[in-house]
Formats: C-alpha cells, sequence, structure tokens
C-alpha cells in the first residue's frame, strides 16, 4: 500500500469525519469542499471533534495537534489533488452532483490516483467510465461516527484491479477500521442493505400518522437493548441525505413520495437536518432519547 497523501472531497456529515480519522492514524489529508465559508465550518468541526477523540478514545493533546498538522484545506480542486495517492469522495448523494464532481476530479488528478467513493447507496459501476481510470475506482463507505462505529466496507466493481481493491483493504485497517470487503456489489452495501429497509419501515409509521417518532424509538430500543431507535439513527446520518436517498428510490417506489413531501416541509425547508444542525426528530446536545428516564 503506497497511500501517504489523502484528499478528502466533501466535509459534510461523514467526509469531515473520514478526513480527521485518517489524519489521526498519521496521513497527510488535503481536505476540499467549494468555498472557503464551508472550510471555515469544516475547521469549527474538527475542535468539536477533537474533544469526542479525547473522550470516546482517550486521545492525548499531542495526537490531536499532531491529527491539526495533517490537515490542510482546499477549495481549489486541482490544489487538494496534485499529490493525492487517494481521493475519498464524500460529496453529497445525488447522481448529478457525483456526475459533475468526477468530471472535473478526471482532469486535475494524478495519473496514480486512486478513486474512492463514500456512497452510501449508488454503486460504483455507476461512476467509473466517468473517472478516466476505472481499474483504479471503487466504493469505501464509513458508518457514521466513525471513530466509534468503526467499520469500513470495500466494494469494487468488475473491472476493479484486485491490487487496488487489496489495498484499500490495508488502508481501512490502517485507519483504525474493521475492513469489511464485499466481493459482489450490492447496492447499499451490507450496513445500509439492512439498515434503509429498518429506516423506512420507522418512516412509514410516522408518515402514515400510526405513531410518533419517540413511541417508534422506544418500541425498538425496550424490545432490542438498542441505545438508539431509528428515528434517532436518521438524526445522526443528517435529514438531507435520507431525503436524497428517498429521492433516488421515488421511481420506483410511489410510497416515496409523501415521505419526501414531508421530509421537505418539516425539516429541509426549515434547516432542521438532525443532529448537524442541533435540531431534526429531536434536539441538541441533549436529545430525549438519552435521558435516564426515556425508556420509563
Amino acid at each position: 500500500m503506497n497511500f501517504k497523501n489523502v484528499t478528502v472531497a466533501g466535509s459534510g456529515v461523514l467526509g469531515y469525519q473520514i478526513a480527521f480519522q485518517t489524519a489521526f492514524h498519521g496521513f497527510k489529508v488535503s481536505v476540499y469542499d467549494i468555498n472557503d465559508e464551508v472550510l471555515g465550518k469544516a475547521k469549527a468541526k474538527f475542535a468539536e471533534l477533537s474533544e469526542c477523540y479525547k473522550r470516546d478514545l482517550n486521545a492525548s493533546q499531542a495526537q490531536l495537534d499532531n491529527t491539526f498538522n495533517n490537515l490542510s484545506y482546499h477549495s481549489n480542486l486541482a490544489e487538494a489533488v496534485q499529490d493525492a495517492d487517494l481521493v475519498i469522495e464524500a460529496v453529497p448523494e445525488d447522481v448529478a452532483i457525483k456526475t459533475a464532481f468526477y468530471n472535473q476530479l478526471r482532469e486535475v488528478a494524478p495519473a496514480k490516483t486512486v478513486f474512492a467513493t463514500n456512497t452510501s447507496t449508488l454503486l460504483p459501476s455507476q461512476f467509473r467510465d466517468l473517472t478516466g481510470r476505472p481499474e483504479k475506482f471503487l466504493a469505501l463507505h464509513f458508518a457514521n461516527m466513525i471513530w466509534v462505529n468503526n467499520m469500513a466496507e470495500i466494494m469494487g466493481h468488475d473491472t476493479t484491479d484486485k491490487q487496488v481493491f487489496d489495498d484499500l483493504v490495508q488502508f481501512a485497517k490502517a485507519i483504525g477500521m474493521v475492513a469489511l470487503p464485499i466481493y459482489k456489489e450490492q447496492p447499499g452495501h451490507l450496513l445500509n442493505s439492512m439498515l434503509v429497509p429498518f429506516l423506512i419501515s420507522a418512516l412509514d409509521l410516522w408518515v402514515r400518522e400510526v405513531s410518533q417518532p419517540e413511541s417508534i424509538d422506544r418500541a425498538w430500543m425496550k424490545s432490542f437493548g438498542s441505545p438508539k431507535g431509528p428515528f434517532a439513527i436518521l438524526d445522526i446520518i443528517g435529514i438531507n441525505t435520507v431525503y436524497n436517498v428517498a429521492k433516488l428510490h421515488a421511481e420506483t417506489n410511489p410510497l416515496m413520495h409523501p415521505l419526501m413531501q414531508k421530509l421537505e416541509n418539516e425539516f429541509i425547508q426549515p434547516g432542521h437536518l438532525g443532529m448537524s444542525t442541533g435540531k431534526g426528530f429531536y434536539t441538541y446536545p441533549n436529545p430525549a432519547y438519552d435521558a435516564a428516564d426515556f425508556l420509563k
């Protein structure tokens, strides 16, 4: 594995976590996003994330200082990728946005650079022809709260080079992940193939006004001893991501249309996008599901 310089494209819900985790484990990381204002928000999130690493991983100040020294910030894509051995794409889960990004990336990235998409529901084969290097393109998907939910799914397509695939497995381990190789393309990889139907079933109960999010979460948490229910998970994922996934399935699943309308009216338009904005189905930083009496 020859990855030393890594570019993370997109500093949203997962992008900034991937960048910080990678820098924490000693890699030089260039953080790319569309403008300096968005990058400024990422820097603020890194400061918050460092406190999580202290609390959950017992990270030392020296480790965190080194992490910040490994991070650089760029709003010019060509500058961000000029030395990249690996680009991890974490732009929004929208086909048009990803297509535009790869059309730009292939023109400025060095020939050596491996491209990995963090897509949660799309297939790498949908974008491989856009990359200009299909043999060096595959999916590398992470779970939210990457520093504690430390799993990474590695999924190629039928023309991904086996050595590149194996290198990504080793890279995932090198940044502290439990590596989960996937040998056949599967929409949703492993995790979301199980998680998305679960979350959609919970959303369907809410859209049809069968019950409220708190009761649905309590039903799940109490029955299975889970620390979080589906609506808490949706807040962590980000409601904009949920909306984009619903939009992807709307053509084949008419149940998505009332869900999209309700999400747009009650969450997207007012900017209540979940944990990242301080309000979603719950209010943060002290959501009701963390209260000692939530299950009483």
